[in-house]
């Protein structure tokens, strides 16, 4: 990663990424466990967020896999 890199990334708490995705606290944390949601970085104490290009990565791939579902049933 480069430094440029490192200066763009930014970090969202849980209620951010609840408000970005449209999942709940409980339906986030499920898809954790399961592998299948960016997992939190720790920011000290009980503290945990999320980087913000994993979360729009994600919410991108979801797009992506609905998109190519619609071009299979076409």
């Amino acid at each position: 990663m480069s430094q440029l890199e490192i200066f763009d990334m930014r970090i969202m708490r849980l209620k951010e990424v609840i408000e970005f995705t449209g999942l709940g606290r409980s339906t986030i944390y499920r898809f954790i466990a399961e592998g299948q949601f960016p997992k939190p970085v720790p920011l000290g104490g009980r503290a945990v967020g999320w980087l913000d290009s994993e979360i729009e990565d994600w919410l991108m791939d979801k797009v992506a896999r609905r998109d190519d579902e619609e071009l299979a049933c076409a």
